[in-house]
């Protein structure tokens, strides 16, 4: 499903991406995690499409077309999705708007028709009944005066509406409280775990897996894939750390 061949990328002039290799089939999670500065975050904005990573050479296909030649909105018309470690706030557009306008957006894109504003109410009602979050608090601007969690569950509830074929969770587990880990574990398992599905999740800890038990678990430091293995290779990691791990 998302296969990166050799992949190298700077990020203002310095390398960061050192010729990472990495197959997820569909139907998978996999985990990422790492030190700080293992470039985590970097391949995750790369495959998002973010400007100024710059890719310096290998090729990344998704469903085996080249994703590096697409523009980041074709990426998400595509059906990939990015999480971000902090969700950005965006004063003065309601999220129910933006999100509407997001969904139609794609759905222009792959020649199906727009929601109707009451075809789209009744879908973010029952993503956000699924998350447990109030669907009043879409009625105000993106992320403003969120908490953490709540940030989190929202970003959760996109996820939901738009659907995607393929979700890129960069520490989707930062700041999150214990219900906020439950409520959020369960909404990456309902909506992504299917078999033309796949994600990659990108975590510092153990604890978001206790709740989506990853296929496989790849350990990222200084560019590249240093390991592989299943879910017990990340209580490894927590019980020994990076450096014992990695000896």
């Amino acid at each position: 499903m998302l296969e990166i061949r050799d992949l190298h990328a700077t990020v203002a002039g310095k390398p960061i991406l050192d010729g990472l290799t990495l197959s997820i089939p569909a139907g998978e999670v996999h985990a990422i995690m790492g030190p700080n500065g293992a470039g985590k975050s970097t391949l995750a904005y790369v495959l998002g499409g973010r400007p100024d990573y710059e890719v310096t050479g290998g090729s990344v296909l998704f469903d085996g077309v080249e994703l590096l030649e697409r523009e980041p909105h074709e990426r998400a018309a595509a059906g990939l999705f990015l999480g971000f470690q902090y969700p950005v706030e965006i004063p003065g557009v309601s999220y129910l708007q933006f999100l509407r306008e997001s969904l139609n957006a794609q759905r222009r894109a792959r020649g199906e028709a727009e929601l109707s504003g009451a075809e789209f109410i009744r879908l973010a009602r029952a993503q956000a009944g699924e998350l447990g979050m109030d669907a009043e608090m879409l009625k105000r601007p993106v992320n403003v005066g969120f908490s953490g969690g709540e940030k989190k569950r929202a970003e959760m509830v996109q996820m939901g509406i738009m659907d995607p074929r393929f979700a890129i969770l960069d520490e989707t587990d930062s700041g999150l409280d214990i219900d906020a880990l439950r409520a959020v574990g369960a909404g990456i398992n309902r909506i992504m775990r299917a078999p033309d599905k796949g994600v990659l999740l990108i975590t510092h800890y153990q604890r978001l897996l206790d709740y989506v038990r990853p296929d496989r678990v790849h350990v990222l430091r200084a560019g590249r894939i240093e390991r592989s293995g299943g879910a017990e290779l990340a209580l490894e990691l927590e019980r020994e750390g990076y450096v014992e791990a990695a000896a």
